[in-house]
């Protein structure tokens, strides 16, 4: 996309030159001028109708993924001498992506993220749910309001959970929070790897589908009791219910879940480890309508061991994201599909060498990366800048709110609108104060 080009798309998203005014380029990378403007400028006409999140569980060093540093030296870069180009000018990674440098035109990169909180459980409720911690309310995460978005407005009847976490629910805080246990996730457990995913209450870890089914039949043959008073209400919703349990077990709702549906090849380029063919069945769940789906990929909190973990998880993480972002576009669906990569913080960019730490990176609040991709945000550019060693945000803080706001923005709920409490009254989407930094919604990929 040229520069001419790119101008005008903003000033058409941005509502004219004043706006577009805020905006200055440099080597094709976007970056904003310390004021922003409101965030009533945007339309919530709706442009994603999904998301997939991938939960960097424990946090990601922003030096060791989209946002290195080599000139800083060894004792913030470690081992990673030098930054990988990608096939968008300007933008260099982690040496480890290079599956990731050739989608770079797929994605954006926000390296300006900050909410200065250092605890796992309040910076995990922060991100995912814009609000800062400590408020009378338990605000409810995106999935759960994008949840409880897609019951109310369009009766979702698809008979898949609409808000699905692989493998295991995150357990930092509780994602429904108020909006209650119908928009908790769905958890599937299990292992999409191994030679059988059992997904949590379709398959039954030692017994066939043969003999499920054969458990099926008995108790259809024997419950004729309840077929004779399906009349009455109650006893036929609950007939209802179990026809729809049995068929996400055993019809084609199940089989959404099943990564071994899809070609060897396909699966073998996703990566046949865990966090592949999660990606995998994320890109079937979504192209089956399903609106959320979160990763929870672990062993990212690395006080210890750090450089030693990396040469495992950097190379799943660019596989896996690498050929969703391109199995999405190929398939016509990233367009549709909001696909955000990132954790709860960032860790420490100078490496902890002294014991007990030998070598690992703590906590960090201060500033961390995050990607996102498809879903109507522009790709190939980069949001906010930090300082010559990642220590501080050096151009453009992006809160919570600015990056959740921007995302329910897409999805067409209006930011500023609100949800209804259980107890009658509405609580409103947005955070009653403003985080201290902020520079607004992410205008300059909007």
């Amino acid at each position: 996309m040229g520069t001419l080009t790119r101008r005008k798309l903003i000033h058409s998203t941005l509502g004219g030159l004043a706006a577009a005014s805020a905006l200055g380029h440099s080597n094709g990378i976007l970056h904003a001028v310390p004021k922003a403007p409101s965030e009533g400028v945007f339309s919530t006409k709706r442009r994603a109708k999904s998301v997939i999140q991938i939960w960097l569980w424990g946090g990601a060093c922003h030096l060791d993924t989209f946002d290195p540093k080599p000139e800083a030296g060894p004792e913030y870069a470690g081992p990673f001498t030098h930054s990988l180009k990608t096939n968008v000018p300007g933008i260099h990674i982690n040496p480890k992506f290079p599956l990731l440098a050739k989608q770079a035109h797929r994605y954006s990169l926000i390296r300006s993220m900050t909410h200065g909180n250092n605890s796992h459980e309040t910076a995990s409720y922060m991100v995912q749910t814009g609000h800062p911690a400590g408020g009378k309310l338990v605000h409810p995460c995106l999935g759960a309001v994008l949840s409880h978005h897609t019951q109310s407005q369009s009766g979702y009847s698809l008979g898949l959970p609409p808000y699905i976490v692989m493998t295991k629910a995150q357990g930092r805080f509780s994602e429904a929070g108020f909006l209650g246990n119908k928009h908790k996730p769905f958890a599937t457990g299990g292992n999409p790897a191994a030679s059988v995913f059992a997904v949590d209450g379709i398959i039954s870890p030692g017994i066939t589908e043969k003999r499920q089914k054969a458990r099926l039949d008995l108790l259809q043959k024997n419950d004729q009791l309840a077929h004779f008073l399906n009349q009455n209400a109650t006893v036929g919703q609950n007939l209802k219910a179990r026809q729809e349990a049995y068929d996400f077990c055993f019809g084609d709702l199940g089989n959404v879940f099943n990564p071994k549906m899809e070609k060897e090849a396909t699966r073998e380029a996703y990566g046949t480890q865990t966090f592949g063919q999660s990606c995998l069945v994320a890109r079937r769940l979504v192209e089956a309508g399903v609106p959320y789906v979160t990763i929870n990929f672990t062993g990212w909190d690395t006080h210890k061991k750090h450089f030693e973990a990396m040469n495992t998880k950097l190379p799943q993480l660019d596989q896996g994201v690498a050929m969703l972002l391109q199995d999405l576009d190929e398939r016509g669906l990233l367009q549709d599909t909001i696909v955000w990569v990132g954790g709860e913080f960032g860790r420490t960019p100078k490496i902890q060498q002294l014991a007990p730490w030998n070598g690992g990176r703590s906590h960090f609040g201060a500033v961390f990366s995050t990607l996102i991709a498809g879903g109507g945000f522009q790709s190939g550019q980069i949001v906010g800048a930090t300082d010559a060693r990642g220590m501080e945000v050096a151009d453009r803080p992006v809160s919570p709110w600015d990056f959740m706001g921007s995302l329910y923005t897409r999805l067409g709920i209006d930011p500023s609108g609100s949800i209804p409490h259980p107890y009658g009254y509405s609580v409103p989407l947005k955070p009653d104060h403003k985080y201290k930094q902020s520079g607004g919604f992410l205008h300059e990929i909007m």
